[in-house]
């Protein structure tokens, strides 16, 4: 069993239409290798999941899928995988990969990756965990999401310690540095 920290990305299951995102995707796996840290996804070989857990295990290092028994039963799962989590529900896929990580990175992706960003965003505000969580913002993939959360804290239903709460990065070797060094602080919404 490995010692390293575990990075959990959430992205696309298309490669999107730009080939730069797959790029970065092979270039976050060479940082998180270079780094000594695993990856954590979502369990599929398809679009910039494939190509990240591909780039990662091509460069020996570790990659450790979850991935749903529905979306398992279509063949989508990727075998060759340091280990595969078959779950039973989209919620437990969730719970699973968080448990399983020690820090967080959404890069460009869906309605899935979106979701699943603001979930781990939203549990790290409610105390649920303490883990980093970064914007890998290829080719400013993000910047009308950001737009949107500085209108919401302007509005006042976001405090602005949330969203500085978020590592936002363009490069990735930036990104998985900041992840790493430790120094990442969560702003709680609730007062214990």
């Amino acid at each position: 069993m490995t010692s390293n920290r575990r990075i959990c990305v959430y992205c696309g299951s298309s490669p999107g239409k730009r080939p730069s995102y797959a790029e970065a995707a092979k270039a976050l796996a060479k940082e998180l290798v270079k780094n000594e840290s695993d990856l954590v996804y979502g369990g599929a070989n398809i679009g910039l999941m494939g190509i990240l857990a591909n780039e990662v295990l091509a460069l020996d290092g570790q990659a450790y899928g979850v991935i749903p028994d529905q979306l398992a039963s279509f063949e989508i799962s990727h075998t060759g995988l340091t280990e595969l989590f078959v779950c039973n529900d989209m919620h437990e896929r969730k719970k699973k990969m968080s448990q399983l990580s020690d820090g967080f990175i959404a890069m460009p992706g869906g309605l899935g990756t979106l979701e699943e960003l603001f979930e781990i965003w939203t549990w790290a505000q409610l105390g649920i965990h303490k883990k980093p969580i970064g914007l890998f913002n290829v080719e400013g993939y993000f910047d009308p999401l950001i737009s949107f959360i500085n209108i919401s804290v302007s509005e006042g239903f976001v405090r602005p310690g949330h969203i500085s709460s978020l590592i936002i990065e363009e490069e990735p070797a930036k990104l998985v540095k900041a992840l790493t060094n430790g120094k990442y602080e969560t702003i709680s919404k609730v007062s214990h």
